[in-house]
């Protein structure tokens, strides 16, 4: 236990590690928080399931279709000042979103806004992961993503129940976006005062179409990365279930705004207990592929369960215990993604992780609005969570690269030709 702790120790020791994680944090309770205003916002502008579908989709196009110059700008410029592009254009959404919600307006400019924020997030976090090998050494780097994830939940903890709570006092979601708008401010000064790091290859010329697609070809041909990152958008896609939770807390729980914030923030709290238990660990990669598959499957029986809860107690459980899974497979991709990529792609590697990743939350908002439309909430719930089940069963079969992976250590190609 002393080596571990010792570990935990010396990431944290660095400086500018430390003002990483407060950057992160601030994005993350600026997201989250900013997720629950908007979803509680079209719920009672519009009282509609497909309304909520649509605010993943708002968010997903523009994504989409700015991750490929968002990687090539991450691998060739100050990270930093990318990541600065993607706060200034989060302050100017937030500033719409209050805007909207103190004039009244209807739902459609929230949709605009929303846009904008896609693209500040598709700028925002190909930078941010990239820069996280940069300040840490190869050996401490799974104890560090570790660590900044369990410091990223508390913000997942606390951005829903803020809002949340400032829902039910002001009955407005105003208020959120304003300060919301204040902590974008607050991140923009935290990144500049992270110490510079070299910028890739800024001295060459404009980029080729080849290099403006490497980030697509390594993730491609690289078995193992492309395994887990397909595990994990299809599992989100499936068996995520924040889009409905304002329907969940309003219609089935009855438990109102202030228990939609700790609906929404249940898997954050179960998340960072995993994570700082993972930060802690000697070898947290250990059995990693096992470890993974396992983890995917818990998670969508943790939202089956959800899905049939009448009780909010239980409900909170299920929704806890999904999060801790859930980090567990969220530490292990990022960390074998890292191990697996050089540091010259990490920018345009990291812009296709976050089209995965978006693509499964955002998307998958989508598919549970309509679902949901078309059927019940608790149908649409219980059926994605035994998908997801579905998911782990094939991906053992189509990627057994992900079952012999023991330990994370070294980086390899996790080529097969």
């Amino acid at each position: 236990m002393s080596t571990e702790r010792s570990s935990a120790r010396a990431v944290w020791a660095l400086r500018d590690f430390r003002l990483f994680c407060a950057l992160g944090f601030i994005t993350a309770m600026i997201q989250q928080s900013q997720a629950v205003a908007v979803g509680w916002d079209i719920y009672e502008r519009t009282g509609s399931a497909l309304a909520l579908g649509w605010v993943g989709l708002a968010q997903f196009i523009p994504t989409l279709l700015a991750f490929l110059p968002a990687g090539q700008l991450a691998d060739r410029h100050d990270r930093r000042f990318v990541m600065i592009a993607g706060q200034l254009a989060l302050a100017a959404a937030s500033a719409g979103l209050a805007f909207s919600a103190y004039a009244g307006t209807g739902a459609g400019p929230i949709y605009v806004f929303l846009a904008l924020m896609g693209i500040a997030q598709a700028f925002n976090r190909p930078a941010r992961d990239a820069l996280l090998p940069q300040l840490m050494p190869p050996a401490l780097l799974a104890n560090a993503i570790a660590l900044n994830s369990s410091i990223f939940q508390v913000a997942w903890m606390g951005g829903p129940a803020f809002a949340g709570v400032v829902i039910a006092a002001t009955g407005s979601a105003t208020t959120v976006y304003t300060l919301n708008l204040l902590l974008a401010v607050l991140a923009i000064a935290l990144a500049l005062a992270i110490a510079p790091q070299p910028a890739q290859a800024s001295e060459r010329p404009a980029p080729t179409l080849g290099e403006l697609f490497a980030g697509v070809n390594h993730v491609w041909h690289t078995r193992l990365v492309l395994g887990v990152l397909s595990v994990d958008l299809l599992a989100v896609l499936f068996g995520g279930v924040s889009a409905l939770l304002p329907i969940f807390a309003k219609d089935v729980l009855g438990v109102g705004p202030t228990g939609l914030g700790w609906l929404s923030s249940a898997q954050a709290m179960g998340a960072f207990l995993m994570g700082l238990a993972q930060s802690l660990w000697k070898h947290p990669g250990s059995h990693a592929g096992r470890a993974f598959l396992f983890a995917v499957a818990g998670y969508g029986a943790a939202m089956a369960v959800f899905g049939l809860s009448q009780w909010f107690w239980l409900s909170f459980l299920a929704l806890l215990a999904a999060g801790a899974l859930d980090n567990i497979s969220v530490v292990l991709r990022q960390t074998t993604l890292q191990l697996n990529t050089p540091d010259a792609l990490r920018g345009r590697v990291s812009a296709v992780n976050r089209v995965f990743v978006d693509a499964s939350s955002q998307l998958g908002g989508l598919r549970s609005g309509v679902v949901t439309a078309l059927t019940s909430p608790v149908v649409t719930v219980v059926a994605g969570g035994l998908m997801t089940a579905g998911v782990v069963l094939a991906a053992a079969k189509l990627f057994p690269e992900i079952r012999r992976l023991e330990r994370l250590g070294a980086p390899r190609d996790g080529k097969t030709g």
